[in-house]
């Protein structure tokens, strides 16, 4: 088990090496820009807290495993994945499956035993160049994922606003672990409003509000400030609570080592593949959310992501903390505090890792109210109701797929939302390609003549369609099937052209095949134009 180790820590550290290099070359780039990144990595900071030690708590871990999970995620993912406005930490996606995994497994260390495991999958899938699987998510999907998120969020903050905190910080399911769901939630947290939070919650949410407002965004010194940080000075009676270690060796006790000795037992190998599937489609459909958020339109590469994140659970497993997937809560709220590179994301793990460290009580003083607030304004960006009108005028195409990924994620969680989403725009193509494969057109003067004039691109898809418009053809019409334009056509297509050739004769029904030849019928899967370009004799 030594060599394990000895290969990961070699792994890991070629990595940061790699990072370092490439960060030090672009140094000028890092000091133009450190003035917007630093505030950004302030506030994603303040939003990470909360989060790490509540997807801890749903997950059944150890609390600082959160707060491992948070470091690993913002300085060695950071530093090594190319995404520029990404942040990557414990999801909120995984917590059932950690909570599940380490109950069946027995015990935490084996647990990390499995997610040092699944990074090393999540490297081969990055070998193997599978991150290009999120270029298949439609536009109208990711949007409404976005927005899904953008309203559960607002919707789960409200409780906390209201001082009411029986639900973990990051719970983003719509059933919750308390028995309540997101509404029932809200009706019960009437019973228990706390005015000191709420109050706050106010006040935070008043002040981000102005610093939205142009006097203040043009104002030279107070544009230094983000408005986020101004909002969480203020105090209350929820506040984060960090674990707090009596001393540095105590703080170090906190980190925990995986049981190598476990690693030939096979439930380990099936729980660290299912870790590295769910987290790296969490990781691409975060990706592609986060490219389209960027002000300045940057493409992620996907395939080095994988391999950064699978990087990033290696080390944390080592180290006893919860996987790790690129996160667009974080995300997003990196974006809309004005950072501009990947070195806010960088410098929020570093801090994480400082406070930790040295002022874990401070860090405790913050109020989950204003906090709420906070990601109150988060929430509303990500759903404005101008995007979903944006949505609407593109046609019902476009928003129909968009409002289904949306209530799904509302009423569910994100996986079954963006399941849901991807099965409505499939059904769609499969209605498109059922309608459009072809077209009829009637003759001038003979109206018995029709011409079926076939698409460029014919494939079994279309053929229910075509199927059910030959069964539609009247007794005694003579009928031209002109291909003469198609390039590709599938056999099963042309299989069901020459039945309807030998079922015609029967209703009286001439049938002409204009650039097939009947030799086609026994072509394989696609026959392409130039084998196609044989005229039926007329």
């Amino acid at each position: 088990m030594s060599y394990i180790v000895v290969f990961v820590n070699l792994l890991v550290f070629k990595q940061v090496q790699n990072c370092i290099i490439s960060m030090s070359s672009n140094k000028e780039s890092f000091l133009s820009n450190f003035k917007s990144d630093f505030p950004a990595s302030i506030v994603v900071l303040l939003v990470a807290i909360p989060l790490c030690l509540g997807i801890a708590l749903a997950s059944g871990a150890p609390l600082f495993s959160g707060i491992i999970a948070g470091i690993v995620g913002g300085i060695v993912v950071g530093a090594i994945s190319k995404s520029s406005l990404g942040v990557s930490g414990p999801a909120a996606g995984l917590a059932v499956i950690v909570l599940v995994a380490i109950q069946d497994l027995g015990a935490y260390d084996i647990f990390l035993l499995a997610v040092v495991i699944a990074g090393i999958f999540q490297i081969i899938l990055g070998a193997l160049k599978a991150g290009v699987i999120g270029y298949y998510f439609p536009t109208s999907v990711i949007k409404g994922m976005l927005s899904g998120i953008g309203i559960i969020i607002f919707l789960k903050q409200i409780p906390h606003a209201f001082g009411y905190d029986a639900d973990y910080e990051g719970d983003l399911n719509f059933n919750q672990p308390d028995g309540e769901n997101t509404f029932s939630e809200i009706f019960n947290m009437l019973d228990y409003i706390n005015e000191g939070a709420l109050i706050i919650a106010i006040v935070s949410l008043a002040i981000l509000i102005l610093w939205e407002r142009p006097f203040i965004k043009n104002n030279k010194s107070l544009k230094l400030v983000q408005g986020p940080l101004v909002a969480v000075i203020v105090m209350s009676k929820q506040f984060v609570n960090i674990p707090v270690a009596d001393s540095f060796s105590g703080f170090i006790s906190q980190f925990t080592l995986p049981n190598f000795s476990h690693w030939n037992n096979p439930e380990v190998y099936s729980v660290a593949f299912t870790i590295a599937i769910v987290a790296s489609l969490e990781t691409l459909l975060s990706v592609e959310a986060t490219d389209k958020l960027d002000p300045q339109k940057r493409i992620t590469p996907t395939n080095r992501e994988l391999t950064a994140q699978g990087v990033g659970n290696m080390l944390s497993g080592m180290i006893g903390g919860l996987p790790v997937t690129q996160v667009i809560v974080r995300s997003s709220a990196n974006i809309q505090s004005g950072g501009k590179t990947r070195a806010s994301a960088i410098m929020h793990g570093i801090l994480l890792l400082v406070c930790a460290i040295a002022i874990p009580n401070i860090l405790n003083m913050i109020p989950l109210a204003s906090l709420a607030a906070v990601l109150f304004v988060v929430g509303y960006k990500l759903a404005k109701p101008a995007l979903f009108k944006q949505m609407y005028q593109k046609g019902l195409n476009e928003f129909l797929p968009f409002v289904i990924t949306i209530l799904g994620i509302v009423f569910t969680d994100l996986l079954v939302g963006i399941g849901l989403g991807m099965s409505v725009a499939i059904i769609q193509i499969l209605w498109k390609n059922y309608k459009t494969p072809y077209e009829i057109i009637t003759g001038n003067a003979d109206k018995n003549h029709l011409t079926l004039r076939l698409a460029e691109e014919v494939s079994f898809l279309n053929k229910a369609g075509i199927q059910h418009t030959l069964d539609q053809i009247p007794k005694n019409t003579r009928l031209d099937i002109d291909a003469s334009r198609t390039k590709s056509i599938h056999p099963d297509v042309i299989e069901i052209i020459e039945d309807f050739k030998q079922h015609g004769k029967i209703l009286n029904i001439t049938v002409n095949v204009i650039g097939l030849g009947d030799s086609m019928a026994n072509k394989d899967p696609l026959v392409e134009f130039d084998e196609l370009m044989v005229n039926t004799p007329k």
